[in-house]
């Protein structure tokens, strides 16, 4: 079984096309499958891409900064994290973003991945794949997530109707793991 959250997601469903006897089922957790091309958000991030990360130059200045901030005394990467995630996260989720976040290597993959995942995801989602795959295949959609619409979950359902479908209504974000009340829904789901 494969388990994937966000784009993580659209990389179990690979799993299961290219090693069906290692990937007998997917789970996909408020999947990232397509681009949203109703999400502002969404938007912006694409448009930074082709003003910037694109650039080599920028994404190894960018890299560079970031990775700096790793000199900065822990309460301060804390205090950091917190500001920009809220104080809802829990105590492991500032604690992995202030540990792992800052390293040279890990904003060099993230920018790779924002990179490179807009390009995938523009494309239409593998339906017929889907179709001949979905006793194997379920996934979790939010109610006001912008990475995995609920117009995504209509056209799952529309294109792939045999695909087990959920939508969390408890308020939880596309954040859930770093909170412990949604991670705690999401693993009872």
């Amino acid at each position: 079984m494969k388990v994937g959250h966000s784009i993580g997601s659209y990389i179990a469903l690979e799993m299961l096309r290219r090693l069906p006897e290692k990937a007998m089922y997917c789970i996909g957790l408020y999947p990232f499958l397509a681009l949203n091309l109703q999400s502002k958000k969404q938007a912006v991030i694409v448009k930074n891409q082709y003003m910037g990360f694109r650039s080599r130059v920028l994404s190894t200045m960018v890299t560079l900064f970031v990775a700096s901030l790793s000199l900065l005394p822990r309460r301060v990467l804390r205090l950091i994290s917190e500001l920009s995630n809220g104080k809802s996260w829990s105590n492991t989720a500032h604690e992995a973003c202030c540990s792992h976040l800052p390293q040279y290597h890990t904003i060099r993959n993230v920018l790779y991945m924002a990179r490179t995942e807009f390009i995938k995801l523009s494309e239409t989602p593998d339906w017929e794949f889907m179709r001949e795959n979905q006793e194997k295949i379920s996934f979790l959609y939010g109610i006001d997530d912008h990475w995995g619409p609920l117009q995504m979950f209509e056209e799952v359902s529309r294109q792939a109707s045999g695909i087990a479908l959920s939508i969390e209504r408890e308020g939880h974000t596309h954040g859930f793991c770093c909170t412990e009340a949604g991670s705690i829904w999401v693993a009872r789901h």
